[in-house]
């Protein structure tokens, strides 16, 4: 007995030894990055929402790299200074976000084509190290490759820190926004245009300048992808100048595909001399276009520049619209139902999932009007003017 008890003392002390070793035991090291690529495409073209989080080393300046393995080619982008040679492409941080703390996330975006399919890269690295290792990237500023086709970078305009997407349209260098943005109309067009304009400015040299014409085949935009700050709750920010009073007839001046509405549009833009919003899948408008309706609204003034803002939240089926800065009391659906208001609105379920965010003029009678939009910003929090 006095045997089986010191054996089986010696056995409990073998296992607690085998238990003491296993935790003592490194930790495992965590990947040095990791990478988020959302991708927009039609059918020769494509943009990219591109987030990077780094790992457990604070950078002072990053670049990261990863090969296509397909037709794709970079055109354009923006928060990131962008080079292309051959199927590598490596993307260099700017002054302004060229500082990642350990665990920080930065994000950028680009425009390119492509023919055939649009695989998504898998070998990011970050500073040279894979986002699969987990061996610490350096500070080193990163190399320039000798031979790059594609160079595109911009400042952050002033007032949208922390917006996923930011633009003053300072580094348009064409007649034609490129970049993020593409220039068209989701029905159909016809002599109403779209142009980068260097005589008219919110902030800096440079704005939008958009000749809408009356008619319904006339529709003139600039879009650009949401990506995936539009999944929840989001706010948009633009300042928006024009030369003609809001007519009586139905106009917009901003567009949302909504893929929870069969693709129709969400629209913001004037009815009755007013703001109004509508909705495009059976022509709700809010507010409803009754004296006291109208009367809970404002105009959008004329030859001057004035903040738009707007919160819309798909999930919980709300929205919140200021005019410089002030609550627009007609544009609000908050659930709670406010007669000769919001009664159209609400008059069904409404949880909208808008993918894209277009600038510009529709009309639906013989209204013409022109335009400029400057200092575009979107993101998770507001903004302000």
């Amino acid at each position: 007995m006095k045997r089986f008890a010191a054996a089986l003392a010696g056995l409990c002390l073998a296992a607690a030894g085998t238990t003491a070793v296993v935790a003592a035991g490194p930790a495992a090291a965590a990947p040095a990055c990791s990478v988020v690529y959302r991708v927009n495409q039609w059918q020769t073209g494509y943009t990219a929402d591109i987030t990077v989080t780094n790992g457990a080393t604070a950078l002072s300046s990053w670049a990261l790299t990863w090969h296509y393995t397909g037709t794709q080619s970079v055109t354009s982008a923006w928060n990131a200074t962008v080079r292309q040679t051959g199927n590598a492409v490596t993307a260099e941080s700017l002054p302004y976000n060229a500082a990642l703390p350990a665990g920080g996330s930065v994000s950028f975006g680009l425009q390119g084509t492509y023919s055939g399919t649009n695989a998504e890269p898998t070998d990011f690295a970050l500073n040279g190290v894979s986002c699969g290792d987990t061996a610490p990237p350096t500070t080193t500023t990163p190399a320039t490759p000798t031979t790059p086709t594609t160079t595109t970078s911009g400042p952050p305009p002033a007032g949208c820190a922390g917006a996923a997407i930011c633009d003053d349209f300072e580094q348009q260098t064409g007649g034609t926004p490129g970049g993020r943005w593409t220039v068209g109309a989701a029905n159909c067009t016809g002599t109403g245009t779209v142009a980068v304009d260097s005589t008219v400015a919110h902030s800096g040299s440079r704005s939008v300048k958009v000749t809408g014409q009356g008619g319904y085949c006339n529709h003139a935009f600039l879009g650009t992808s949401l990506g995936s700050v539009s999944s929840g709750a989001f706010y948009g920010r633009f300042w928006v100048r024009h030369t003609t009073a809001l007519p009586t007839g139905h106009v917009a001046f901003m567009a949302m595909r909504d893929t929870a509405d069969g693709g129709k549009d969400l629209r913001a833009g004037g009815q009755n001399r007013a703001l109004q919003w509508n909705r495009e899948s059976d022509d709700a408008t809010l507010p409803a276009q009754s004296p006291a309706g109208v009367a809970r609204s404002v105009p959008l003034p004329t030859g001057t520049w004035s903040c738009f803002e707007f919160q819309l939240d798909g999930p919980g089926g709300k929205l919140r619209t200021w005019l410089d800065s002030t609550e627009v009391p007609g544009l609000v659906v908050d659930g709670v139902p406010t007669p000769d208001v919001d009664q159209q609105w609400l008059g069904r379920a409404w949880h909208p999932a808008v993918t894209d965010l277009r600038l510009g003029w529709e009309s639906y009678a013989g209204d013409a009007d022109t335009l400029w939009f400057d200092d575009v910003a979107v993101g998770t929090s507001r903004i302000g003017c």
